[in-house]
């Protein structure tokens, strides 16, 4: 409420261009000091991976947990319960990020959004070629394409955090844009070709109550409890169906309701008018001398601004607000605890020579980059898109290696592609390419971008940026 008051004081209010860049901000920065608390998890389960806690570590993971009741009910392992219940959760925020940048953020115009396009499908593209190329054999091996194709959002802007006022905004924008553009590859890859068999009982089901939430969500319903208690269903029915559960958390996000009850203006109105009660009658209590805090019209004054505040903000923007960094501080830390433990020996750094883990580190420190620079390129060169204001190529390389950066969907991934008989050691070769690719990644693109600092163009970059936010505020 102190905001609130504070941002409807006589001075004036703020510019809009503060209100826009805030949700953005407040994303990178939660993303950014994630990515700490994920590092920390990841150094954590590899010390108890090479102690003698090892067999113990592993045992926990393995441990039967049962959700339901006595007629219906799901046993799995916890590994289980985090990699695809919890992940889940992940993969709706991720479906959040998605819908706000599609409608209101950085891909929300066919300009804005074709250099992130282009530079994510070159992110792809190049590094999948380059692993295939190395693992043309056949076999288990060839099952990893996927693997390199991603890139870690949260480590990204960690180490563009660590830059300081050496990374402008726009290119802060640019990395988020095409790193979301690069969960739906990931997204579509993991629902096309890491599906065996379809239970289309099941999948209908699913489906059908996914068209009872687009239901709710035309007839106006904005309360988040029916959303969840369906989407919990439609969790369960993915998962029958044979279709990776977590793709369900993404099309759960896609029904949720952006649209607010009220319209900025109409906020702004109302509370006004509402704080210009509260303020009267604060100026009558002080005269009496009295010890109460609020008149009853003061209290009733308070609800409706309550009430306003919700109205204004929509169900998507509330939950993306909520839930974030509970995946950000808890869930992704856990998934790291949970899968990034690998043991150290000679056998392991023998198998650093394998076409599996040259295949992810190839693809990742030089595929990515090569892609990403690439068709950002001949997208520019083309007419199709332009370059963000005040960045230079040399910064876009640098952001282009930090999307090398793999870890956590990177590892997620891993886990989908190898379960064949020889998927142990397919996995901790992949596990192994993908920390050393993403350790080589983010030094050279934090030198890179370290060197190519320019603070009279990040100074234009900025104030270009915000003009172009500004601009697209002011028509949308």
């Amino acid at each position: 409420m102190r905001n609130i008051f504070r941002r409807l004081r006589p001075q004036g209010d703020p510019p809009p261009i503060e209100a826009l860049l805030s949700p953005v901000q407040r994303f990178m920065h939660q993303e950014a000091a994630g990515g700490v608390v994920l590092l920390i998890a990841a150094a954590a389960a590899m010390a108890l991976a090479n102690s003698p806690l090892e067999h113990a570590f592993e045992e926990v993971w393995l441990s039967s947990f049962t959700v339901g009741f006595e007629d219906f009910f799901i046993r799995e392992p916890l590994h289980f319960w985090i990699n695809d219940a919890l992940m889940a959760i992940f993969f709706f925020v991720v479906g959040l990020e998605i819908k706000r940048s599609l409608i209101l953020g950085e891909l929300a115009s066919v300009r804005s959004a074709s250099l992130p396009i282009a530079a994510a499908i070159g992110g792809m593209v190049v590094p999948a070629g380059v692993y295939l190329l190395l693992n043309s054999g056949g076999g288990e091996a060839a099952n990893g394409w996927g693997v390199p194709m991603s890139t870690d959002i949260a480590f990204s802007l960690g180490v563009l955090a660590l830059l300081g006022t050496r990374a402008p905004l726009s290119l802060k924008v640019f990395l988020t844009a095409f790193a979301i553009v690069d969960d739906i590859g990931a997204i579509v890859v993991i629902a096309v070709f890491f599906t065996e068999t379809i239970n289309w009982l099941n999948l209908g089901v699913g489906i059908g109550l996914l068209l009872f939430l687009v239901a709710l969500n035309i007839s106006g319903v904005r309360s988040v409890v029916p959303y969840f208690i369906v989407s919990v269903a439609i969790w369960v029915s993915f998962f029958e169906s044979g279709i990776h559960s977590t793709v369900s958390g993404v099309l759960v996000a896609m029904v949720i309701p952006l649209r607010v009850r009220i319209s900025t203006l109409e906020f702004v109105d109302r509370v006004r008018r509402l704080v210009g009660v509260f303020e009267r009658d604060a100026g009558q209590r002080a005269r009496r001398g009295s010890l109460a805090l609020t008149t009853d019209r003061q209290r009733a004054a308070l609800e409706d601004i309550e009430t306003a505040a919700k109205q204004v903000e929509s169900p998507l923007q509330r939950l993306e607000h909520i839930i974030h960094p509970w995946v950000a501080f808890a869930i992704m830390p856990l998934f790291a605890l949970a899968n990034a433990h690998i043991p150290v020996n000679a056998e392991l750094f023998r198998s650093l020579g394998s076409p599996v883990s040259l295949g992810i580190i190839i693809g990742l420190v030089v595929g990515k980059p090569v892609g990403i620079v690439g068709f950002s390129w001949i997208a520019v060169k083309s007419g199709v898109a332009s370059l963000p204001p005040g960045i230079n190529w040399w910064q876009i390389l640098g952001a282009a290696l930090l999307g090398g950066i793999g870890l956590t969907m990177s590892i997620f991934i891993t886990g989908l592609a190898f379960t064949g008989p020889e998927s142990y050691n397919l996995i901790l070769q992949a596990k192994l390419g993908i920390l050393v690719a993403s350790v080589l990644a983010g030094l050279s693109g934090y030198l890179i971008l370290r060197r190519a600092y320019n603070p009279d163009a990040h100074a234009d970059a900025d104030a270009a940026t915000e003009r172009a936010e500004g601009s697209a505020a002011a028509h949308g």
